[in-house]
């Protein structure tokens, strides 16, 4: 991003709103149709918003405000109109249809708007996934390569990129189909024909820190699908202005979002029916012990969500009445995870260990104090 104007580190960007208070001095009014208070950007029309995300010779946007619009925004405008209407400005503003082109302007402005249109696809690459958006992506392109030969490179670069990594989404979107398909499976032929036999957790993987590894390279396989996208449409599903009216959320795909939760769903069940399984109390209790010390292992690594899903699964009532088979167990590493789960305060403590599990990757060694899940 070097010689990009007014592009600010994250850490000196962002604010509670998500703007930078330095792009404006003033601490109230309206500029360019952008309303700021205190120095913070509080409402604007679409139009001026756009306005704002497309760079210019001698202006480029903040990388908070590029990733917070281009994630809000398809709340009011789809990816691809998004799109035609950025490119659209750039051609009027840089005069890109003009029979010569000013290769002296071009040559400012074209490093800032590939460096737009790579950080949209790195950050939302399944909106590249229309043909529409690949279509102007290779449109404004080809209007500025003719100034500098480089172009072509980057674009080639850029589609590569972005080639490859819609293809790692896609095996992994299929990966999601064939899991579901084979548990539906399983699930009929279960309830058909149940099996004469049940291998235990326990004749399987003895160690919990085994475990607690493998169940966080599933998490962060299954994490690694999700765009921010799929957090904002989820969640909506009704235009707020008319209830009648669904958003562009309509046709939402939140695919791996669904699968991810449908995966939390399944760990929990597998750690109440591992521990209800065996006959005998002492039995039990052993492996209630052994989901402690996974859970235990789980929070060292920093994979929270299993940790979640653990207790949560022992938090069962198939679980919780087994009052026999508690009295068996060592309770006090248990009552510490658990308190570190405790949604008192809107989960306080799981934010405190979560934000700390943050610090320790920035300062990692090793790929392992990197983990927070």
């Amino acid at each position: 991003q070097e010689g990009m104007p007014q592009t600010l580190s994250s850490t000196s960007m962002f604010t509670p709103c998500g703007f930078s208070p330095h792009l404006h001095t003033s601490k109230e009014g309206e500029q360019g149709g952008l309303i700021f208070q205190d120095g913070n950007l509080t409402s604007a029309s679409l139009d001026a918003l756009i306005q704002h995300l497309i760079p210019t010779t001698d202006y480029y946007p903040e990388k908070a405000y590029i990733f917070t619009f281009l994630l809000s925004s398809r709340l009011f405008i789809e990816p691809h109109e998004l799109l035609s209407r950025v490119c659209h400005k750039c051609i009027e503003q840089q005069r890109l249809d003009d029979p010569v082109l000013d290769k002296a302007r071009i040559k400012k402005f074209g490093p800032k708007i590939l460096q737009l249109l790579t950080e949209w696809t790195e950050t939302f690459p399944y909106d590249f996934q229309e043909e529409r958006m690949i279509g102007h992506l290779k449109d404004m392109i080809h209007r500025i390569a003719p100034c500098d030969e480089a172009y072509w490179k980057k674009m080639n670069q850029l589609l590569q990129a972005l080639n490859q990594k819609l293809a790692t989404l896609s095996h992994g979107q299929e990966g999601i189909v064939k899991i579901s398909t084979a548990v539906s499976d399983k699930l009929v032929a279960f309830k058909t024909k149940p099996p004469s036999i049940q291998r235990e957790i326990l004749s399987v993987c003895s160690d919990p820190y085994t475990l607690a590894q493998q169940l966080t390279h599933v998490e962060l396989e299954r994490l690694s699908h999700i765009g921010p996208e799929e957090f904002v449409q989820a969640f909506v599903h009704k235009d707020p202005l008319d209830g009648t009216k669904t958003c562009f959320s309509e046709q939402k795909k939140t695919s791996n979002l669904e699968a991810y939760v449908k995966w939390f769903n399944r760990l929990c069940y597998l750690v109440a029916t591992e521990i209800c399984m065996p006959a005998k109390k002492k039995q039990r209790a052993q492996v209630i012990e052994f989901f402690i010390d996974v859970a235990r292992e789980c929070f060292n690594i920093g994979n929270f969500n299993s940790l979640m899903a653990i207790i949560s699964g022992m938090n069962m009532s198939p679980v919780s009445r087994l009052k026999k088979t508690w009295s068996k167990v060592k309770t006090a590493k248990f009552f510490i995870l658990e308190h570190q789960m405790d949604p008192t305060g809107n989960f306080y403590n799981y934010r405190t260990a979560l934000r700390g599990a943050a610090h320790r990757s920035l300062t990692a060694h090793s790929n392992r104090e990197k983990v927070g899940v």
